[in-house]
């Protein structure tokens, strides 16, 4: 199963430079993956994204939003979230100002 995340500029100096990055979540035919997999299949490839998305606990950090499609996994069952082949995740650091 292929999902595909859309790395926000602040994160693409641990990516080589890439807005999108392709993973392999499960074999294919396998039920649908959970986000926390498909990250975990992201930080495999990809290993300094992680700190700067989940805390030392593996939790999403509070000024981050990770969406899977057009939903934030805040309020679809967090890292549990059901993620179908092919589906884009975006990962959205907070913006503030004043």
């Amino acid at each position: 199963m292929r999902v595909v995340f859309l790395i926000p500029g602040q994160l693409r100096a641990f990516t080589g430079g890439a807005g999108r990055v392709t993973v392999e979540v499960a074999p294919a035919g396998s039920a649908p993956a959970a986000a926390g997999e498909a990250l975990a299949a992201l930080w495999w490839l990809h290993p300094g994204v992680r700190d700067r998305v989940v805390t030392e606990q593996g939790e999403v950090r509070p000024h981050v939003n990770v969406f899977v499609g057009t939903e934030s996994i805040r309020w679809t069952g967090g890292l549990a979230t059901p993620v179908a082949d092919g589906a884009e995740i975006s990962i959205v650091p907070a913006v503030s100002g004043g």
